[in-house]
């Protein structure tokens, strides 16, 4: 017997059976609803995620320890640093002292247009004031010992100009004496560039000259001063 075919139901809202194109019509709108509530959803989750990624970043940087940056207290081994980049240098590489309130964040080997350079970067902090600076040293010197290029003596000073000559530690300094520049804006306010056994020697920063002068001559110690075997 042949099985009787099942009467379309009434919809309420009409209050007769869809028509083919009204169910048409009804299957779309409810997919794209669904569409609709399924991106909403993924958005959600996406930003669920985001936080909770940016949650464990927080927890896990380093540098965020009570909102201070522990980059603040970090400070490198100079010396240790020069004693073991020496052999690839192929010379002995300048490691001042410093006063226990300075911060060596950065002592290495660079290498720019053909000149090698050993390179510290210091945080430097007045004692009396509290205030806080920045000073440089830099050893610079070419693979086949010829002079460095005075072109590049000036870019490491930001291209200013000198303003003097004094001897300091017993090494004769050319002195960049520039106390309009903003220190803010600018890596040099005073620097001075000496010499010693070929090689270029820069001491400059945006402390005070007096304290810049000390280190030439803590930089000048470093040289003259025979190391210990």
């Amino acid at each position: 017997m042949a099985r009787k075919q099942k009467a379309p139901a009434v919809v309420a809202e009409l209050g007769r059976p869809e028509t083919p194109a009204e169910t048409a019509a009804r299957k779309a709108n409810d997919s794209r609803l669904y569409r609709q509530r399924k991106t909403v959803n993924n958005l959600v989750f996406s930003l669920i995620v985001s936080l909770g990624l940016m949650l464990v970043i927080v927890l896990m940087a380093p540098g965020l320890i009570g909102g201070k940056s522990t980059f603040e207290d970090h400070s490198v081994d100079v010396a240790a640093l020069a004693a073991e980049a020496a052999p690839s240098a192929g010379r002995t590489l300048v490691a001042p002292a410093a006063p226990d309130a300075w911060k060596a964040k950065s002592a290495g080997l660079r290498q720019r247009d053909g000149v090698v350079s050993w390179q510290i970067d210091y945080t430097t902090v007045d004692e009396t004031t509290g205030h806080e600076a920045y000073a440089a040293v830099v050893q610079a010197f070419t693979p086949d010992g010829a002079p460095v290029d005075e072109k590049w003596i000036s870019q490491a000073l930001e291209q200013q100009s000198p303003t003097g000559a004094e001897q300091i530690g017993g090494i004769d300094w050319v002195v960049y004496d520039h106390p309009d520049r903003d220190p803010d804006s600018s890596n040099m306010v005073f620097g001075l560039q000496g010499e010693w056994q070929g090689d270029t020697i820069l001491v400059y920063g945006t402390d005070t000259p007096a304290t810049l002068r000390v280190l030439a001559a803590d930089v000048a110690a470093s040289l003259t001063t025979p190391k210990e075997q």
